[in-house]
């Protein structure tokens, strides 16, 4: 029962991505080319919204569904790192016309080749756990 609760929730969300446009191809390449401010209102109500409920889980010292304390990383100052990170996750968001989410919400409502990047995706990220170790982090 606790699994269709997530499987629920991932069905709202994708329509949620797929009704407001966060999942078209049209709306990111405006974003990128600076046309319309769509795309940022939705990334920066995310941002936005993400600090507050930081803020309120650090404030009220909230636990999770399994009752274990909530935990945050100490901050990594490395530039290094989020550069690279960044740069990697950018051109695969600009050259793949979708970041992870929309990946599937599109391949849901029909987009079949997103499946393609659906396993670029993995393999990158299948690629990354072998040379995690030697990247800066």
């Amino acid at each position: 029962m606790k699994n269709l609760a997530y499987i629920i929730t991932g069905l709202l969300l994708g329509v949620v991505l797929y009704k407001s446009e966060a999942a078209s191809w049209f709306r990111i390449y405006e974003m990128f080319q600076f046309k319309s401010f769509h795309m940022y209102g939705i990334i920066g109500t995310a941002v936005v919204s993400g600090v507050i409920l930081t803020a309120i889980i650090k404030k009220f010292r909230l636990k999770d569904v399994s009752g274990n304390p909530i935990l945050f990383a100490p901050k990594n100052k490395s530039f290094a790192r989020y550069f690279i990170g960044g740069t990697f996750f950018g051109l695969g968001w600009a050259l793949a016309g979708a970041c992870p989410g929309p990946m599937f919400v599109l391949a849901g409502a029909g987009y079949m080749p997103m499946l393609v990047v659906i396993l670029g995706a993995v393999l990158g990220t299948w690629f990354y756990g072998l040379l995690k170790d030697k990247l800066p982090h």
